[in-house]
């Protein structure tokens, strides 16, 4: 077995070279592209309301990414909600607080954010379990962090104003590679989608996440390259760890 050409089924990093995939294309020779297999769309105004949602009523709010942000202002413009000035503002990390400066005047708002994961966040959302808070989330979202806030008795409201959909991938020959590697349910749904006639042969997946795993299995494709693992935590040094093992096999059975 040859692995010459991967797919990633994200953007490619800003800087490939220095990227741990820019080390994986030196060291094992490898072609690899990159592309968004999906995308986010905003709910409409209207859609919103049939679903019977609202911003009204809440004295927080919790943003877990910029997309979050983005589509919480878009929404209001859209439905003419004056957001209170005293709404506070929880984010998930301080990346994502800094990103509300695009909409609000940082210094004059009551800003919070957590380290990087939805725990740490709860721990300083409980320390003012007196507000009501609104969370914007996507049509796809982790069920852990509802089941989080509902165990603190948080008072909360979902408010879903933007969904995940499938990119448009007819551009890409999918039979060309020879490993493909996703991170998300929603990247295999985007390849069934895409590709609908697709079979897997002796092609491999790496999958990202046990979400992730369980959804290569559902859709009837092979799982060759697990991440994060005790031994890989990241999806490159999984790929590294694989392909390793692979050129020693190759070399044993006289392949090049």
């Amino acid at each position: 077995m040859k692995v010459k050409n991967i797919l990633v089924s994200q953007p490619e990093p800003a800087d490939l070279e220095k990227s741990p995939y820019g080390e994986l294309i030196k060291r094992f020779n490898l072609k690899i592209d990159f592309c968004k297999f999906i995308k986010v769309e905003g709910i409409s105004a209207k859609e919103f309301r049939r679903a019977k949602g609202t911003f009204n009523g809440h004295t927080a709010i919790i943003m877990t990414s910029r997309h979050a942000v983005d589509h919480f202002f878009r929404m209001a413009k859209e439905m003419r909600f004056e957001i209170p000035d005293a709404l506070k503002y929880f984010c998930m990390s301080e990346s994502t607080a800094y990103y509300l400066q695009k909409y609000v005047q940082y210094r004059k708002r009551k800003i919070f954010y957590g380290k990087q994961n939805f725990v740490d966040l709860l721990e300083v959302i409980k320390k003012h379990e007196e507000e009501t808070f609104l969370l914007p989330a996507s049509d796809i979202h982790k069920q852990s962090m509802f089941n989080l806030l509902d165990a603190e008795k948080i008072k909360y409201s979902k408010a879903v104003i933007y969904k995940t959909v499938a990119s448009n991938l007819s551009h890409i020959d999918i039979k060309k590679y020879d490993m493909m590697i996703f991170f998300s349910p929603a990247g295999i749904q985007s390849l069934k989608n895409n590709f609908p006639e697709y079979s897997q042969g002796e092609k491999l997946i790496a999958a990202f996440g046990k979400t992730t795993a369980n959804a290569v299995k559902q859709a009837g494709l092979k799982l060759n390259i697990p991440a994060p693992t005790q031994s890989a935590p990241s999806m490159s040094m999984a790929i590294e760890e694989f392909l390793t093992e692979l050129l020693k096999e190759n070399r044993r059975n006289g392949r090049k």
